[in-house]
C-alpha cells in the first residue's frame, strides 16, 4: 500500500520551522508564522472588485475546490482569474516567465541559457500574434480573466502573494508585473512543446547512424503492432474527391512518402549540432513533463448499453510529470441562468493562468483528452555560411531578430535569433556560446557562429492559431456537432478528444494542425537545402479521424495509433505509443461486458488502478527457464514463480522483475548507443565490484556502488517504455541475435546468447536490490524502490536545501509502473523513482453528473503550509476519488466556505 506522510515528518517540519524562525533561512531572511500565513486566500465574507458588473459568489468545499456563480461571462472569468491568483499566483508568475523566456528576471544568471533557447523558439512572439487574430468575444473573456488576476495583485505583493516571494524579494528585489491576456495564450505554447511528438526520436535516430546501420535502427523502432493492439478508430477511410473522413468502410493506400533522409555522411558532419540540440531540449523546463515515451494519458468511454447506469461513463487520467502544486486546478464555472449570452455551466480541470475548463463536463456533454502524438515537428539540416543558408541552389539571407535578456543581479545579455524558411535555427546555443558567466554580452550573430551545418525547427505551434477559442467552445458545446466544431479550432497540441453526452451518445475526434510533407516522413532530419522536403499543406480538418456511437459500444484512447495507416491516406506519425495500455483497457472492457456484463462507476475507477505489466507477462516465462546455480540469485528467481504480473506496492516479485528488466536493457543495449544519447547526470546502479563478497558484509553505504564518474562515456541506456517491450518481444525469438552480446561489459561476451544475458541480468538485479532493499527478500517491496517525491517546481528543486525540504513533500511508496494503466512511470536510465503519474483521475457519470468522481495529485492550494496543499495526495495514492458535486444543490450541500465578490 502507498505510504502516507508520517506524523514524525510533520513534527520535524514544525521543529524546522521553529529553528528557521530563530536562525534564518535560505537567503538570509526568515519566515515567520505571519509570513507563511500572509498569502492564504480569503474564502469567506465579501471583497470588492471594481471591474465587476454584478455580484459573484465563490463556494469552496472542504478540499478548497472553488465553484463560481455569476450573471455574465465577463464576471465569471474575472472571478476565475482572481480565485486562481489567490491559490496559485506564484505558479502562474513562473509559468509566464518561462513561456516568454524571462526566467532570468526572477532567478538570475542560471537561467540565461534556458531563456536564450526559449527566445529562439519565440513562444511569446507567436502568442502575441495569436491573440490579435482571436475573435472579439474570446479576447473579452481573456481580458476579464486578466482583470481578475490584477485585482488580486492590487492588494497582494511579496509574501502576501506567496511565501516564495519572501525569499526571492530579498535576493533580487523582484516584484511581479500586471497580468495580460497574452500571458494566458502563451501557456498553450508550453503545452504544445511538452506534447510535441517525435522530435527526440528524430534526433536519436539521426545520432544512431554513427554506430548502427539502417536495419539495426529499424530493429530499435519496430512498426506499430496493429494486429495485436487495436488503433482508436477501427476502420474508416477518406473520400479522395471530397477529402472527408468516413468512420466506417474500406480504405486506400497511404499517400505518404517512403522514409527518406540525408545521407550518413551528412548526419555524421551534423552530429555535433544535433547533439547540441538534444542537450538543449533536455534542459528546457517541462511544464507538463519531459518529452519522451512516458508522456501520455488514458481515456475511455463506455456506452450506456454496457453500463449499470444505462448512460455513458467516461474516464480520463493524463500522465504527466509529478509537480507540486499539481499542474491541474479543479473548479466549476457557472452562469446562474444559462443562456446564449451566458452559456457556461461547466466543471473540471483547468490550468492556473488560463480561463475556462480544459477537461471535464458541462450540463450536456463530457470530454477527455490524451496526447495524439502526431508528428508536428521537423528538424531541417541547414548549410550555413556568411549569414546565408543554401536553399534550392541559391544562398538565401538568414532572418535575424535581436533579443535582450534581462538578468536579476547581473548584466543584460543580448542575443540574435537566426531563422530560415523552415523555422528558427535552434543549434546555436551550445555550452561554450551560452556560458556567459562574467563575460561581456554574447552576440550570436557573429560571422563564425554555426558555420557549416545548423539545425532549424519547423513546428506547427510557431504559426498562430485559435486554440484558445476552442476551449471556450468546448465549455459551451451541447452536442456532438458543436463538440466537433470546437475541435476544429484545437490546432496545437494535437489531442485525442473523447466524448459522451446526457442523451446517451459517445464519440471521438482527432483535431490538430498536422503537416502534409513533400519528400520524407519526418523520421529523420530533412535536408533544408532541398525544396522538395518542404511541407506542402496540412491534413484537411474534414479528413481527420472521428467516430460516433461505434457498434462495439466503447472507445479507448491511450496514445496508441489513431488509425490503421494502411486504411488512411495521410501520414499522422510513425512514432505512436505501442498500445500496451490501450490494449489492456480494451481487454478489460471486453471481459467485463462479455456474456451480458455491465460496467459500473467502481469498475471504471478500478480499471484506472490496474497494475498489470505487459513486459512481465512476456519476459517472465523466459526468466523461469534459466537454470540458476547461485542460490542467492535462485532465491530471487523463485519470487517470479506463480506471480500474476501485477505491480502492487507491497510486491517483492514486482520489485525483482523490474530490477531484472532494467538490467536486461542495460546489458543488451546500454553499452552500444552513441554517447550523445546518454542522459546528462545519469547514475547507473551496478553490483559490487567484488561479486564474491558475502551478503552479510554488504550493509550500510557499502551496499551502494555507483558508476557516476566511472561510467564508460560511450554508454547509454533505454528508458524502458513500451517501445522497448516491442523491441525485446522480437529479439526473444532470436536467441543468437548480436543484441544479446554484451560488448564492452564486465565479462567477455564471447558467444553469449539470450539466456546468458538474462542470467547475467538476474544476477545483477539480485545484487542491486540487495544493496537497495537488504539481503532478506522477504522484506522487499516494489513500493520501497518505486517512490514518489513531490517537489515544488522552483525553489523546491534548485533553492537552498532547507527551503527544498520545507516546500517539498513525500515520499509515497506506489504500485503501478511503466506502460501500465496505472502509469506511475519510471525511467530505466536513472532508477526506479516515479517520474510519470496519472496527474489527475476522473470518472464522469452521464446519468447523474453529481455521482461523478475526481481527484487531483496534490490540492487546490499552491501555498506550502495551507491545509489544501497536498490534502488530496494520500487519497490519490490509495486510488480513491472525491465525489464531484456539480448541480447547484449538490454544490451548496458540499460548501464549507462562501465568499461574495461585489462591484
Amino acid at each position: 500500500m502507498p505510504a502516507k506522510m508520517t506524523s514524525r515528518r510533520a513534527r520535524l517540519i514544525v521543529i524546522a520551522v521553529v529553528l528557521l524562525l530563530v536562525g534564518g533561512v535560505g537567503f538570509g531572511t526568515f519566515w515567520s508564522v505571519s509570513t507563511v500565513r500572509d498569502s492564504f486566500p480569503q474564502t469567506t465574507g465579501s471583497l470588492q472588485i471594481d471591474k465587476l458588473r454584478d455580484p459573484v459568489t465563490v463556494k469552496r468545499d472542504g478540499s478548497g475546490i472553488p465553484q463560481i456563480y455569476a450573471d455574465n461571462p465577463e464576471d465569471l472569468f474575472l472571478a476565475q482569474g482572481f480565485v486562481q491568483a489567490q491559490d496559485r499566483f506564484w505558479e502562474m508568475d513562473v509559468r509566464r516567465h518561462t513561456t516568454s523566456g524571462r526566467l532570468s528576471e526572477m532567478f538570475g544568471e542560471g537561467q540565461v541559457k534556458t531563456d536564450a533557447f526559449l527566445r529562439t523558439l519565440g513562444w511569446r512572439e507567436v502568442a502575441e500574434k495569436e491573440y490579435k487574430q482571436l475573435p472579439a468575444q474570446t479576447k473579452k473573456y481573456l481580458q476579464a480573466y486578466s482583470d481578475g488576476v490584477n485585482a488580486y495583485l492590487d492588494d497582494h505583493e511579496g509574501s502576501a502573494a506567496s511565501v516564495e516571494y519572501a525569499a526571492l524579494d530579498l535576493q533580487y528585489d523582484y516584484s511581479p508585473e500586471p497580468w495580460d491576456p497574452v500571458d494566458s495564450v502563451a501557456w498553450l505554447k508550453a503545452m504544445a512543446w511538452d506534447l510535441r511528438g517525435n522530435m527526440s526520436d528524430e534526433i536519436d535516430r539521426a545520432l544512431m547512424t554513427s554506430r548502427f546501420d539502417k536495419e539495426e535502427i529499424e530493429e530499435l523502432y519496430p512498426s506499430y503492432p496493429t494486429k495485436r493492439n487495436k488503433p482508436i478508430v477501427e476502420g474508416g477511410s477518406v473520400d479522395p474527391a471530397s477529402k472527408e473522413y468516413r468512420p466506417e468502410g474500406g480504405g486506400t493506400t497511404p499517400g505518404s512518402a517512403a522514409s527518406s533522409a540525408p545521407g550518413t555522411d551528412v548526419m555524421r558532419d551534423a552530429r555535433t549540432q544535433l547533439g547540441s540540440v538534444a542537450k538543449r531540449l533536455d534542459q528546457v523546463p517541462g511544464m507538463l513533463g519531459p518529452n519522451g515515451s512516458g508522456i501520455g494519458s488514458n481515456s475511455w468511454v463506455v456506452s450506456g448499453k454496457y453500463t449499470t447506469t444505462g448512460e455513458p461513463l467516461l474516464a480520463n487520467d493524463p500522465h504527466l510529470k509529478p509537480q507540486l502544486p499539481s499542474v491541474w486546478y479543479q473548479m466549476g464555472l457557472h452562469c446562474r441562468n444559462v443562456s446564449e449570452g451566458c452559456p457556461f455551466d461547466v466543471s473540471g480541470f483547468t490550468f492556473s493562468g488560463m480561463p475556462g475548463v480544459v477537461i471535464g463536463h458541462n450540463q450536456d456533454i463530457s470530454w477527455g483528452m490524451t496526447n495524439l502524438g502526431a508528428d508536428v515537428t521537423d528538424l531541417y539540416l541547414q548549410k550555413v555560411k556568411d549569414g546565408k543558408y543554401l536553399y534550392g541552389g541559391k544562398q538565401v539571407p538568414l532572418t535575424t531578430r535581436r533579443e535582450v535578456i534581462k538578468v536579476a543581479g547581473g548584466k543584460d545579455r543580448k542575443i540574435t535569433v537566426r531563422g530560415t524558411n523552415n523555422g528558427p535555427i535552434i543549434s546555436d546555443w551550445d555550452d561554450e556560446a551560452a556560458d556567459v558567466g562574467e563575460q561581456a554580452p554574447v552576440d550570436h550573430s557573429a560571422p563564425d557562429r554555426a558555420e557549416g551545418y545548423a539545425v532549424s525547427l519547423r513546428w506547427t505551434a510557431l504559426t498562430p492559431s485559435k486554440t484558445m477559442n476552442a476551449v471556450f467552445k468546448l465549455n459551451a458545446a451541447s452536442d456532438f456537432q458543436e463538440f466537433r466544431a470546437a475541435a476544429r479550432d484545437f490546432a496545437v497540441p494535437s489531442q485525442n478528444l473523447i466524448y459522451a453526452d446526457t442523451e446517451g451518445n459517445i464519440g471521438y475526434q482527432a483535431p490538430g494542425r498536422i503537416p502534409v510533407r513533400g519528400k520524407g516522413d519526418g523520421r529523420y532530419p530533412a535536408p533544408g537545402w532541398d525544396p522538395e522536403y518542404r511541407w506542402q499543406d496540412y491534413v484537411p480538418q474534414s479528413a481527420l479521424p472521428w467516430e460516433y456511437n461505434p457498434d462495439r459500444g466503447y472507445i479507448v484512447t491511450a496514445n496508441q495509433a489513431v488509425v490503421d495507416q494502411q486504411k488512411y491516406p495521410y501520414l499522422l506519425t510513425h512514432d505512436w505509443g505501442y498500445g500496451a495500455r490501450s490494449q489492456r483497457i480494451n481487454d478489460m472492457i471486453r471481459q467485463k461486458i462479455a456474456h451480458g456484463g455491465k460496467v459500473s462507476m467502481q469498475d471504471m475507477q478500478e480499471m484506472q488502478l490496474d497494475n498489470s505489466s505487459e513486459i512481465a507477462k512476456l519476459l517472465t516465462p523466459y526468466l523461469l527457464e534459466i537454470d540458476i546455480e547461485d542460490e542467492y540469485v535462485r532465491e530471487a528467481q523463485e519470487l517470479l514463480r506463480g506471480w500474476d504480473h501485477t505491480q502492487d506496492a507491497d510486491s517483492a516479485a514486482a520489485a525483482y522483475f523490474n530490477g531484472v528488466w532494467r538490467n536486461v536493457l542495460k546489458l543488451a543495449f546500454g553499452n552500444k548507443f552513441p554517447k550523445e544519447l546518454r542522459p546528462e547526470g545519469e547514475c547507473l546502479r551496478v553490483p559490487p565490484a567484488d561479486e564474491s563478497a558475502p551478503l552479510d558484509e554488504l550493509d550500510g553505504q557499502t551496499k551502494r556502488v555507483r558508476e557516476c564518474g566511472q561510467q564508460d562515456p560511450e554508454n547509454a541506456q533505454p528508458d524502458g517504455g513500451d517501445r522497448w517491450f516491442e523491441v525485446v518481444r522480437e529479439l526473444l525469438k532470436e536467441p543468437e541475435s548480436d543484441w544479446w552480446k554484451t560488448r564492452g561489459s564486465r565479462r567477455d561476451a564471447g558467444d553469449q546468447n539470450r539466456d546468458d544475458l538474462l542470467e547475467h541480468a538476474m544476477k545483477d538485479a539480485r545484487w542491486e536490490l540487495t544493496a537497495e532493499l537488504g539481503k532478506d527478500i522477504d522484506t522487499w517491496t516494489w513500493g520501497r524502490l518505486h517512490r514518489l517525491m513531490l517537489r515544488n517546481q522552483t525553489l523546491g528543486t534548485e533553492g537552498p536545501g532547507a527551503i527544498q525540504w520545507l516546500l517539498n513533500r513525500g515520499p509515497w511508496e506506489l504500485g503501478g509502473g511503466e506502460a501500465a494503466v496505472n502509469a506511475t512511470g519510471w525511467n530505466a536510465a536513472g532508477g526506479y523513482d516515479v517520474s510519470w503519474v496519472p496527474s489527475m483521475r476522473m470518472v464522469v457519470n452521464l446519468a447523474n453528473l453529481d455521482d461523478s468522481s475526481w481527484i487531483n495529485l496534490t490540492g487546490a492550494s499552491g501555498h506550502a503550509y495551507h491545509p489544501n496543499y497536498v490534502d488530496q495526495t494520500d487519497m490519490w495514492a490509495e486510488g480513491e476519488q472525491l465525489t464531484w458535486a456539480f448541480s447547484e444543490k449538490a454544490v451548496e450541500k458540499s460548501t464549507d466556505d462562501k465568499m461574495a465578490l461585489t462591484p
